[in-house]
């Protein structure tokens, strides 16, 4: 079996799946499905074609277009695809809060990607509280297994490049508009849906498709689901029983939770004693009691990290 367990790995599977389907049993789709969910224009092409909301998105071709953009402050700025390594692609999302702000990043984003890599986004308020994922593993177009989860808390704590502590809930809102999402597709695979709860309207807007693993999949087996071994047993050409996962379950990356928390207490947004206060998890990122070492150290590669992340900003 094949999984790819990145963006460019996605891309690099799906764009060769005739090829490698000769070789290995595959766990992403082909190129004319994956690619609705690689490129963020396409993703929110598909989204308003299905009745799913997703924030006000724009795609200049050009400087002057961003000059002439009538849009409301702020604004993220956001790469259209994952690919490359370059500060624009580390930071997930540039904020600009006026018009300034907006060109001079544009500017940045441009060098760096090109003017049609940059996607302008209005920034819906909130951070990871109010961010919401389905999680799923789908056989032609049907849910074989699925969670919903908030990501209570985040790093960095505006523009989450990772989730540090997530717990399961039910959403049925959420979960409506994935299935709206993925059924005309006729997905197959392992796919999670990030949504943002904006409180303008009440509704939630799909952010992003992940058609492969993602950072807190262990959450999933800690409520019931192993994603991983469904999706083996079903590329094997076996049947799952179509199942739902608990609720109340949580996961985290304590190391960046850690991290997260201390700047929210900071910031006021978090109280220490809301923080102490947290569900205990029932999985963590890198720690396990039969093999601590990964644990012992993750703590020196995020200060690695938060350096290099330093450096490109």
């Amino acid at each position: 079996m094949l999984f790819a367990g990145g963006d460019e790995e996605v891309r690099l599977v799906a764009r060769n799946h005739a090829k490698l389907q000769q070789a290995y049993r595959l766990t992403t789709p082909p190129w004319e499905v994956a690619r609705i969910a690689c490129d963020k224009r396409l993703t929110y092409e598909h989204a308003a074609a299905v009745d799913v909301d997703s924030p006000w998105s724009r795609y200049p071709g050009g400087r002057d277009e961003v000059a002439a953009l009538e849009c409301r402050f702020p604004v993220i700025l956001k790469p259209r695809a994952h690919a490359g390594r370059n500060a624009f692609a580390a930071a997930k999302a540039w904020r600009a809060d006026d018009r300034a702000a907006l060109l001079a990043r544009w500017d940045e984003a441009a060098a760096l990607v090109g003017p049609e890599g940059i996607v302008i986004q209005e920034l819906i308020p909130g951070g990871g509280e109010v961010q919401f994922s389905y999680a799923a593993v789908w056989s032609e177009g049907v849910p074989v297994a699925s969670l919903i989860a908030r990501r209570a808390r985040q790093y960095p704590v505006e523009f989450g490049v990772t989730s540090t502590f997530v717990e399961t809930i039910e959403q049925a809102d959420v979960e409506r508009a994935a299935d709206r999402f993925l059924a005309p597709m006729r997905f197959s695979g392992l796919v999670e849906l990030e949504f943002k709860y904006d409180a303008r309207d009440g509704g939630y807007k799909l952010l992003d498709v992940n058609p492969r693993p993602w950072t807190w999949i262990a959450l999933a087996g800690a409520a019931g689901l192993d994603f991983l071994w469904m999706q083996w047993w079903l590329a094997h050409g076996q049947s799952v029983v179509a199942s739902r996962g608990r609720v109340g379950v949580t996961w985290t990356h304590a190391s960046r939770d850690l991290v997260s928390a201390a700047r929210q207490i900071v910031s006021g947004a978090l109280s220490p004693r809301d923080y102490w206060r947290s569900p205990r998890p029932a999985a963590f990122a890198a720690f396990a009691a039969d093999d601590p070492l990964p644990g012992v150290l993750d703590l020196p590669v995020l200060v690695g990290r938060m350096l290099r992340r330093r450096l490109f900003e």
